[in-house]
């Protein structure tokens, strides 16, 4: 059975880390490894994921690495550098996956000509869940590949994924697609999809993860429907992701 690696990129999480760290370690059957890369916090977020890895089993070894000020798509990137999976999963520190994540995602890589991945994302908090974004998030998976390549939708299958959709892929083809760019501080996920259709198809997975509605509890949800409807077109018609950056606050 082919192993997987996940890859947590963080930056200030110490609000929801360990609840994410508390689910995979629990996953059944377990990941090979969890690799825990920090992007610079100022909060408590590294003192608890390594107290957290100390504390945990050796059947799932969890390393912590730190770097500084670095965006996420960088922090993937060393993640996977160090990765012995053959198997790369990139999961934001506010999801949280089923605990049988391991087994759908080496199933959905079994399938012919598959090389990538992702879930739905079901956004909720601790009082709500976000059906009508949830919705539209994944519509928004077909729709953006739809508009922005529809020959690549037809004729081989693309999907674009996002970062709270726990993205999975091969190891292989990661790297032979260039990894994430590190030149992107937003958008780096769709950009990957958009690069590794080229070497295979990339599969909506029918089961759910849940992200959090941090972002959505402080902008509501008319705004952040605009925000990301706006993004979205303009990063399809070519508008440079830093640019767009301006338009995304990072909210923990």
């Amino acid at each position: 059975m082919p192993q997987v690696s996940i890859i947590v990129p963080m930056l200030n999480e110490a609000t929801v880390i360990q609840r994410t760290l508390k689910h995979l370690s629990i996953l059944d059957p377990p990941a090979q490894e969890i690799l825990l890369v920090d992007g610079g916090s100022t909060d408590a977020t590294v003192d608890i994921a390594q107290q957290y890895a100390a504390s945990e089993s050796p059947s799932t070894p969890m390393t912590v690495m730190t770097l500084v000020n670095c965006g996420r798509a960088l922090q993937m990137n060393q993640g996977a550098a160090i990765a012995m999976g053959d198997i790369l999963c990139f999961l934001h520190a506010d999801t949280l996956v089923p605990d049988d994540f391991v087994a759908v995602v080496t199933a959905t890589l079994a399938q012919p000509h598959v090389i990538c991945g992702g879930f739905i994302s079901l956004m909720g908090g601790a009082q709500t869940t976000r059906w009508g974004i949830s919705d539209q998030n994944y519509l928004k998976t077909y729709l953006a590949a739809l508009f922005c390549r529809p020959h690549l939708f037809f004729c081989k299958g693309l999907r674009v994924l996002f970062g709270d959709q726990a993205i999975f892929c091969q190891r292989q083809a990661f790297w032979n697609c260039g990894g994430f760019d590190i030149h992107l501080p937003i958008m780096e996920d769709a950009d990957l999809c958009l690069r590794m259709i080229h070497y295979g198809r990339i599969r909506l997975v029918n089961r759910v993860v849940q992200s959090s509605d941090r972002r959505l509890a402080r902008w509501g949800s008319l705004k952040a429907t605009a925000i990301y409807y706006g993004i979205g077109w303009l990063w399809a018609m070519g508008i440079p992701a830093p640019w767009l950056k301006r338009f995304y606050e990072d909210i923990r």
